[in-house]
């Protein structure tokens, strides 16, 4: 299983951090992502977390990796704006690290990820599907909604608005799905429901025009054709 996630703030002893998140101390906080954490992610799943994973001095260092090292799963991290030159190499020396990164590209089930700490610009809005465009997956922002202005292919990731846990990529595709549609339909554009793909075109098997009878695409299609993706 693949989740994301971003900005787990571990030790930031700041109210303005943890009191909106529901929590009276740090402690809490920190406490309750562990637990929501290792509730659902197991040892093999592989886990993107979006930057800033901690904060604290020199005197918290030790504590804060601590608390990294407890989280289940493989993870990959992308550097965000808390994670400063010693935390980064010091990120590099646990046992659930495996890949770390200013921003990461992902390909899974035919969708294009660019998975960075701030909201990036990546697509935009005069394609069909979701797969045509590079979808960002962010984080930094501490928004409590699961889109930037409502962009269907800018997905916020952190905790704060997921129930301070990591959210199944699966379930943020559909999401992103969904909230295409209904894009499309406030704009005024023909209705549409949630289709199968063809098994090579870039198009949802609604918008194939080369689907044969039991909706297999006749020919490979890439779209642009030199082999890249909209954005």
């Amino acid at each position: 299983m693949i989740y994301v996630v971003s900005d787990l703030h571990f030790n930031h002893n700041k109210e303005f951090i943890y009191a909106p998140r529901g929590f009276t101390n740090v402690q809490d906080m920190n406490n309750t992502i562990i637990q929501n954490f290792n509730k659902i992610v197991k040892f093999d799943d592989d886990v993107y977390i979006l930057g800033d994973l901690m904060l604290g001095g020199a005197d918290k260092q030790a504590e804060g990796l601590e608390l990294i090292a407890a989280l289940n799963g493989k993870l990959h991290l992308v550097r965000g704006n808390h994670d400063t030159e010693k935390r980064w190499a010091a990120y590099k020396e646990l046992h659930n690290v495996v890949e770390m990164d200013n921003a990461i590209y992902l390909n899974y089930r035919k969708y294009h990820f660019y998975m960075s700490h701030f909201p990036t610009m990546t697509a935009n809005l005069e394609k069909e599907s979701l797969h045509q465009c590079t979808i960002n997956l962010y984080g930094h922002t501490h928004q409590t909604t699961n889109f930037y202005n409502e962009i269907p292919f800018m997905y916020h990731v952190g905790l704060d608005s997921h129930n301070m846990a990591p959210v199944l990529l699966d379930d943020a595709i559909e999401e992103m799905k969904r909230k295409v549609i209904e894009c499309k339909n406030e704009l005024g554009e023909e209705p549409e429901t949630i289709v199968p793909r063809c098994d090579k075109c870039v198009y949802d098997f609604i918008s194939c025009k080369d689907n044969d009878k039991d909706g297999k695409c006749k020919t490979y299609r890439r779209d642009p054709p030199d082999g890249g993706y909209y954005g």
